[in-house]
């Protein structure tokens, strides 16, 4: 399904199924133990009547994994990292439950018989897994951003081969997606993606040159992992996002932009040609969109606070400081060159912000770093026109060594 398309068979048979009590979803989560999905499993617990889990996978946390798969009775438990198979099938002996480790088994339990998939392992370890969801025509709730950023051509088509449909999970694209609804394409002249600012959008420049892993992962508004709360810091994390939306909607690179607002009320910003302006709003809580991947085109209770704008008293905007904060303009460039640019730029961004999460280089070293990496691709080969998923997996593996080098170069061990 192409996002806007919204009244398509499926979906209405799906409506009227679950109007009828007639359904109950099977449901798999890819990345269980991380944010996105301890909060899809909070809301399966309060709807146990309506889903049914059939698989979960982890990285490394087998502890936790083996706690939620008991839980909620998953049939199947896939840890990524093979060292943890022993330990994982340990935990899980005596309860029926099938215990998998590796990227193959990541693979099987993304292709399990379910109604929906949510995606939400982080970083290119999860493009190969959501990919076989999706070919398998399964409802892929989308977490992950390196599908389409770093494959969102490829991707997107094999969303339409399939003829599945692809929900997103970032607040801001389901809230695009909800005011946009069926509305035509030519009648959409904008979409604002709403940023926070991070814990440093009132610093300035020096005082940014000082700061520590700690102090960037005290997100104001939001409880996420912390490569997505540095990349927030930084607001790579928008840069990211506006590349995903240029995969999921109707518009070119010129129709979107963002601004950013503190409150993290306001998520999205939809202008149409007429001059009317649709905006969703919500409090910054990951369930609600979460919930509308799960259940559209219903809705389901949450238990998110609920908005009371006199409480609130206002919501503010502003443009984001490009000196201080330059992963947007990073972004747009890696857009406009096309390619595996967006690629590069995702690769060479993980690969910083692990080093600054390890103390190895600064806060202002991460885009820095990120903007060698693209000079250095564009003047090669790297950043070329790529149409298959080994290609991007060697173009993202190139990147990261890429990337290293240019710590090496700035004296970083």
């Amino acid at each position: 399904m192409v996002l806007g398309e919204q009244k398509n068979e499926r979906a209405e048979l799906r409506a009227m199924k679950a109007g009828a009590g007639q359904s109950v979803q099977r449901l798999s989560v890819l990345g269980a133990t991380g944010s996105i999905g301890q909060s899809t499993l909070d809301l399966v617990g309060r709807h146990p009547d309506r889903f049914e889990v059939v698989a979960l996978t982890a990285n490394g946390d087998v502890k936790g994994l083996a706690e939620l798969a008991i839980r909620h009775r998953a049939k199947m438990a896939v840890v990524a990292d093979p060292e943890g198979y022993q330990d994982l099938a340990k935990a899980l002996s005596g309860t029926g439950i099938v215990v998998a480790a590796g990227g193959d088994a990541l693979v099987e339990a993304a292709s399990q018989p379910a109604d929906c998939v949510v995606a939400s392992i982080v970083g290119a370890a999860g493009l190969v897994p959501t990919l076989a969801a999706v070919r398998q025509g399964r409802r892929v709730a989308l977490a992950n951003k390196e599908c389409l950023v770093a494959a969102g051509e490829l991707f997107m088509r094999e969303v339409s081969a399939a003829d599945t449909e692809l929900l997103p999970v970032d607040s801001e694209h389901s809230a695009a997606f909800q005011a946009i609804g069926a509305s035509a394409a030519r009648d959409i002249e904008a979409i604002t993606l709403t940023a926070s600012g991070g814990p440093f959008r009132n610093w300035d420049h020096e005082r940014l040159k000082a700061a520590k892993p700690e102090q960037a992962l005290r997100h104001p508004n939001w409880s996420m992992g912390a490569k997505i709360t540095i990349d927030s810091a930084t607001m790579m994390n928008k840069g990211l996002e506006l590349i995903e939306a240029l995969h999921l909607f109707p518009v070119t690179i010129s129709q979107l932009d963002c601004v950013v607002h503190p409150q993290s009320i306001v998520h999205c910003l939809v202008s149409y040609r007429d001059g009317s302006v649709l905006a969703q709003m919500a409090s910054p809580d990951m369930r609600t969109p979460i919930a509308l991947a799960l259940s559209w085109p219903e809705r389901i209770d949450t238990p998110t606070k609920r908005l009371d704008l006199a409480e609130l008293g206002q919501l503010t905007f502003e443009r984001p400081d490009d000196r201080r904060f330059p992963a947007i303009r990073l972004a747009r460039e890696a857009m406009a060159a096309g390619g595996a640019a967006p690629a590069v730029l995702n690769a060479a961004n993980e690969v910083a912000v692990m080093a600054f999460l390890e103390n190895r280089i600064g806060f202002l070293d991460i885009p820095a770093v990120v903007s060698d990496c693209l000079d250095a691709a564009s003047s090669g080969a790297l950043c070329r026109a790529v149409d298959h998923i080994d290609e991007i997996l060697a173009v993202d593996l190139a990147a990261r060594e890429l990337a290293r080098s240019m710590l090496e170069k700035r004296g970083v061990a």
